[in-house]
């Protein structure tokens, strides 16, 4: 698959079939609009969650741009391999930070999550460390 929306989408709706799986009621934002993909909140209304998704044709880098402004939200989603067997790797903003690579080259300055930075057993397939959605808060 070379179309990059639509890489873009597979792993979108990927990340939104699993977090609904969880009890999150999800709704994905607007595909040209920057910054947080999905936004979801519990089934009690109690929490909100703000999810970047990063969707992958296979096994690499995950370019992140020239400025780490745009790693925001409560976790990022990063889905591999979206059309064959999907991998997703779940982290933290702070996680990918503390993670990327910075280049430089003819002046200009470039972010990217080597695979070597997200692939890691600490992430793949780790959708507890959101949580559940339809767990109500005491």
């Amino acid at each position: 698959m070379s179309n990059n929306q639509i890489t873009g989408n597979v792993g979108l709706f990927y990340a939104c079939y699993q977090l609904s799986r969880m009890g999150w009621n999800v709704m994905p934002t607007s595909r040209n609009a920057r910054g947080i993909d999905i936004i979801a909140y519990s089934i009690d209304a109690e929490r909100l969650l703000k999810v970047q998704v990063k969707a992958l044709s296979k096994r690499n880098p995950v370019p992140i741009g020239a400025s780490l402004e745009k790693v925001m939200g409560d976790f990022w989603v990063i889905v591999t391999d979206v059309t064959k067997e999907p991998c997703a790797f779940i982290m933290k903003p702070s996680e990918v930070k503390s993670e990327v690579h910075r280049g430089e080259k003819e002046g200009r300055i470039s972010h990217w999550l080597q695979p070597s930075a997200y692939d890691k057993d600490d992430f793949r397939e780790k959708w507890d460390r959101i949580g559940r959605g339809d767990e109500m808060i005491p």
